[in-house]
Order: structure tokens, then sequence, then C-alpha cells
């Protein structure tokens, strides 16, 4: 039987939920999967068969006392309050599920401490790469304990500060789109939507992961282009002095966001990875415009896209109109090939083959596991492996 491959994944947004079913879509289909979330709805309607394992939600818990509060953080790690409860179930719950299915790789999208953790736990792990500031003590330490990284993106668009002894040790995918759907030329998608197929469309895009696009500055730019129809695709973030324009119309949440996006003439986005690489595929002007993230995501990618010339990087949002039309010129102006280079359509694929190639060779002429015997010592079960077992010290103790 093949070692089992589990994920950890983050449940704010739809990005990693989304990332990681595309990628185990292409798991060969005798590899046992699971995956541990706080938020298992985002699995909801998943068509292959996985072990689905619900994490309590720890965003928001309460620490129990002011002195537990006050205690510092500790350099080599981001998150990690005393005295949660539902933090010590939550890594009791991972470890648990790890040893019952005796599993073979721990794939985290993402969490710095769980790489830690996995290491600790004698568990094999690969970190899922993000972009950012992270040559942070905390952040090197989880890619020095992991067996490897997993970039979901064109190595092209790597940052120059990640360090080279890491960079040899990363599996760069391609640009990795979670989009399924079939995508529409722009004539058909404007049929489709009842758009006028001549005139000038934009589309601001916005997914679950932030606060809504500001609606404000986009009323300047309906002002600034009067030719110009906007299109607002997710939620916005109003201040409640905004006057609406004719030109620039909210559509909200739609379930064909691809046709939305395949009929514009510009794409007006966040640098989120799967809009990045959706915007690729569909070969459209991008106007990056990077919301704030911790470790500064989206500002250094949007700034090594803008370095690539495959997007124009828009960190402040215009307040007139010159503004606007002077951002709106260069998108006009980009060549759209440096983009959709940057997209692979077996980016998915690429990742499965190599997470499948790594956990094969990890564990290759290991003895098969046996099961585990429980001890009862009065109080609680202890599990007693039945395996043999490695000496890795000539003292005897594991290191």
């Amino acid at each position: 039987m093949k070692k089992p491959i589990s994920f950890f994944v983050h449940h704010q947004g739809r990005g990693h939920a989304r990332r990681t079913m595309a990628i185990i879509r292409e798991f060969s289909l005798d590899r046992p999967v699971s995956v541990m979330t706080a938020d298992p709805s985002l699995f909801d309607g998943f068509e292959r068969e996985i072990d689905l394992v619900a994490l309590p939600d720890m965003i928001g818990a309460d620490v129990p006392t002011q002195a537990l509060f006050e205690q510092p953080t500790p350099s080599v790690m981001h998150c990690v309050p005393m005295g949660v409860l539902e933090m010590r179930q939550t890594m009791r719950r991972i470890i648990d599920h790890l040893d019952d299915v005796d599993v073979g790789l721990f794939v985290i999208d993402v969490s710095a401490e769980l790489a830690l953790l996995s290491r600790i736990a004698s568990v094999p792990a690969i970190k899922v790469r993000m972009h950012g500031d992270r040559n942070d003590p905390g952040h090197l330490g989880a890619y020095e304990v992991c067996v490897g990284m997993l970039a979901p993106f064109d190595e092209r668009l790597e940052q120059a500060d990640y360090p080279d002894y890491l960079r040899q040790k990363t599996f760069y995918s391609g640009g990795l789109c979670t989009t399924a759907a079939r995508v529409p030329s722009r004539e058909e998608a404007r049929q489709r939507l009842g758009l006028d197929p001549a005139r000038e469309i934009v589309v601001a895009l916005t997914g679950g992961g932030g606060s809504g696009t500001p609606y404000a500055p986009l009323t300047v730019a309906a002002r600034a282009a009067p030719e110009t129809l906007f299109l607002t695709i997710g939620p916005l973030r109003r201040e409640g002095h905004e006057t609406d324009f004719a030109n620039l119309i909210n559509c909200g949440w739609v379930d064909n966001v691809v046709d939305y996006l395949a009929a514009s003439d510009i794409v007006l986005a966040s640098a989120g990875d799967n809009t990045v690489h959706e915007v690729a595929m569909l070969e459209r002007p991008y106007i990056v415009a990077p919301e704030w993230r911790y470790f500064g995501e989206q500002t250094r990618k949007a700034e090594r896209l803008a370095e690539l010339g495959a997007a124009v990087n828009m960190t402040v949002w215009p307040a007139d109109f010159a503004g606007w039309q002077a951002v709106l010129g260069q998108a006009r102006a980009l060549d759209v090939a440096r983009l959709s280079e940057l997209y692979a359509a077996d980016a998915a694929r690429c990742a499965a083959q190599w997470l499948e190639r790594c956990v094969d060779r990890l564990w290759e002429g290991a003895a098969a596991a046996q099961p585990a015997a429980r001890v009862t010592d009065g109080t609680r079960d202890r599990v007693t492996s039945l395996s043999t077992k490695r000496s890795v010290a000539n003292d005897g103790y594991q290191q």
C-alpha cells in the first residue's frame, strides 16, 4: 500500500483549499489522502475520496489570564499564544491523525509552526511557499526543517532575497490556476453576459480573503474614463459618500467569474496566487492592486510582477482623473505575453507528481508499518508502536 499524504489547509479565504483540491485531483487513485482544516465545508462537493479531519478554529480564541497573555512570542515562532485550549486540541488532533494513518508526507498550506511540529514529531513535511518578507527566524526555521518546499508559481516570480540554499530544495510547479471552467472567447463571453461587444471593459475583481474592493476610487476611475465600462466582482468596501455612475456596475458575487474575466479588456485585481494565474491564463492586461497581507505577501508579489513587465503595480489607488488615465494607459501598453508565460496548464499535475515522487523516495525500502497496540495506564490510552525502530543516535535517544 502506498504511503498516505496528508494536507493541512488554512481556512482563510478559499485559495488554499482550491489549490489543495487541484493537486489532489492529480494524485494516483490508489494514493491515500487526508486533509485537516478548521473549515471542512471548503471541500463540500469535492469528487475525490479523501479523509477529511475537522480542526478547532483557533482564530479569536481566548487566552485565559492576563499573565499568560503577556508572555512574549519567541522569535522562532509567529502565533503561539499561551494557555489556549483550542490550540492544544488542534496540535493533538494533528499529531494523532498523522500517527493514526502512518502518514508518509505532511503538506502544509500554510503554517510555519506546523512545519516545526511535524519535524519534532518525526514526520517529513513539505511547506507551500508564499511570497513576502519571510527571512525571519520563524520562516527560515520552518523552511529548514522541511524536506522540501512547493512553490505553486513560475521560478521567474521568485524573490531575489530568497536564499539559494532554500531555492535548491524548492520545487517550482509553474503558475498554478485552480479555475476548472472552460474559458470562452471575449466575444462569446460578452454575448452571454449581454455586454457591448465593442466597448472597453475593465473588470475589478476581489476574492474572499480580503475586505473588498475600495469603491470610492473606482467612482473616480468611472469619471476619468467615461467611455469605459467598469464592472466589479466580489465584495466592495464603501465609505458611504460615494456617487454612483452609469459606467460603474457592481455585479457582486457571481458563479460565472470566468465569463466576466473573459469579457474584459483589462483586469484590476489583487495579487492572490490564483488571481495572478487566472489573469495570466486569460491573457489580459493586468493592473495589480496588492492588498495588505501578513509579511507583505501581495506587495512583494506585485513588485515582482511589475519587474517582469507582467503587470502594472498600483500600490496606491489613484484619487484623481490624471492618475487613473495614466494607470489605464500603462495597462493598455502591456505585453500580455510577459504575464501569460507565467501560467502553466500542467502545474497541478507537476506538483502532484513531485509530491508522490518525494514520499516514495523517502520511504523506499521501509518495512511495512505494524498495527499499534494500545496500553492503558489507568488515566488514558497510550499507543506503543510494534514496528521496528532504528537508532539514530549512539546514546539511544531520538534527536
